[in-house]
């Protein structure tokens, strides 16, 4: 049988680590299994849904590489693909009303006010809620009849047995046996006409022929109901792979309140796409090699599901900005200053070589932002302690400095050859003619040149990118700095 995933959000704002993550194994699995990977938008919520929500779900997946198959704007065999629209066709009625005829659901027409009043229970949010007593199971067909004829509010519900247990199979977790007094008669079809979630998941699943299901842990304890379901239906299971909790480095679920649980909040920190689809492919998941930098071919060809832990995944955010440097350094240079651009000339009003300053901090960055912080001395020398000068590998001192640029200054002076390689060549001359080790002149240079303990590149460098004029002023003040100190 070809393998089918789907990935099913709902259209509640931006996309959080966790459903990237469950869209990214989905899509892996089908990939790896030259199958097909299905968007379905589930928006039978009608109070969360938000504007805009489902464009940023095809954004992120497009920004992410996660191409599907068939989907909202891609139509399949087995469309529509957003349940809304599913509903207009009566597709979840039709179904829960065989289950009402098969005696395995039935017509719930009691009050809020009554249901208050029953028996609570947790679901598997946490949540309370309150535990159905089956009170309309008993109603007969005519009163029934009677009650839909008037137009009272009702709901259809699952007629769940109360003796006995449901055994339900993950491939990750194995068999998950619920007694049944455990399991309410959850609502299929709420009285607005919508079903709920669960219930057009199983429809739906079964309709469009999806073999893997994969979602996340929270729903291990309503698996059981899902089964049931099934069962009811006479429909064939698929494969359940749920996979674990993703926590912050604290060992808490990771929440909204973070800063940095969805991918549009790692892209606005200047985190790369490809980067973050690399880093959330490992939470939770691991290659026999334990390689840990991986494209998205690469990780295709090694995603094996059976190698996903139980364990909670931790967010480590160190970890991510170390990967993403890795990807910031293997960048073309002109896809880099793309991005780097205008970071660079936030900074930069002078004018400048952007392209130099980009070529001098790509292999020194983890994220974008950090670029400011790292050429903001070539706008300006900000003020610095003449402590800076000492630097006890190259036995300078601030006594020495000042002598060392001193004695430089005329040499700067007398050269037009600002490049790099020029300027390297004659203080290395220089140096040798004075006895000096390079780094005794190439320090106290980069120290007055940037007011930095460190920068990106040496003292020639970052003169090639001030030019002349500039260059040799900075000297001069350094010189009159330390001669005041």
């Amino acid at each position: 049988m070809k393998v089918r995933t789907r990935f099913a959000p709902s259209p509640t704002g931006r996309m959080h680590v966790g459903n990237l993550r469950t869209a990214l194994y989905a899509y892996l699995i089908t990939r790896h299994e030259g199958g097909d990977f299905i968007l379905r938008i589930e928006d039978t919520d009608q109070n969360r849904e938000m504007e805009g929500a489902t464009e940023i779900i095809r954004r992120t997946l497009k920004l992410s590489g996660l191409e599907y198959d068939e989907g909202p704007d891609k139509e399949g065999a087995v469309g529509p693909y957003v349940q809304s629209e599913r509903v207009k066709q009566g597709i979840y009625m039709k179904y829960a009303k065989e289950l009402v005829e098969k005696g395995e659901a039935y017509y719930c027409f009691c009050t809020p006010e009554r249901l208050s009043g029953l028996k609570q229970t947790v679901d598997e949010s946490g949540k309370e809620v309150n535990f159905y007593d089956k009170h309309c199971l008993s109603l007969s067909k005519e009163e029934v009849e009677e009650k839909l004829s008037s137009g009272m509010p009702f709901v259809i519900r699952q007629n769940n047995p109360r003796e006995g247990s449901t055994v339900f199979h993950d491939l990750i977790y194995g068999n998950i046996e619920v007694k049944n007094e455990e399991l309410d008669d959850m609502v299929l079809i709420k009285s607005d006409g919508y079903p709920t979630y669960n219930f057009a998941n199983v429809v739906d699943d079964h309709l469009m022929g999806i073999t893997h299901v994969v979602r996340g842990n929270e729903y291990l304890s309503s698996a059981p109901k899902y089964e049931r379901l099934y069962k009811a239906f006479g429909w064939e299971v698929p494969e359940y792979i749920h996979c674990p909790l993703i926590t912050d480095e604290e060992h808490k679920k990771l929440s909204k309140r973070s800063g940095h649980s969805s991918f549009e909040d790692l892209l606005e920190k200047g985190f790369l796409p490809e980067a973050v689809v690399n880093f959330v492919a490992l939470l939770g998941w691991s290659p026999e090699d334990d390689r840990e930098i991986m494209d998205r071919a690469e990780l295709i060809e090694a995603f094996d599901y059976h190698r996903m832990s139980k364990s909670p995944a931790v967010f480590d955010f160190g970890k991510l900005k170390w990967m993403n440097g890795e990807y910031i350094k293997k960048m073309d240079f002109h896809a880099f200053m793309e991005k780097a651009r205008g970071f660079i000339k936030k900074n930069i009003t002078k004018p400048l070589d952007i392209e130099k300053i980009g070529a001098l901090v790509q292999s020194r960055i983890e994220i974008f932002p950090d670029i400011e912080g790292l050429i903001d001395f070539f706008e300006a020398v900000p003020d610095y302690d003449n402590a800076l000068y000492k630097h006890k590998k190259m036995k300078t001192d601030e006594e020495s400095s000042l002598k060392v640029l001193k004695e430089v200054l005329p040499v700067l002076e007398n050269t037009d050859d600002y490049s790099n390689d020029g300027l390297y060549n004659l203080l290395k001359d220089f140096a040798e003619s004075h006895g000096y080790k390079n780094g005794y002149v190439l320090w106290p240079l980069r120290t007055a040149l940037s007011g930095k303990a460190s920068t990106p590149g040496g003292a020639t460098e970052i003169m090639e990118i001030l030019g002349k004029e500039e260059s040799v002023s900075r000297i001069r003040k350094g010189i009159e700095k330390l001669s005041h100190s």
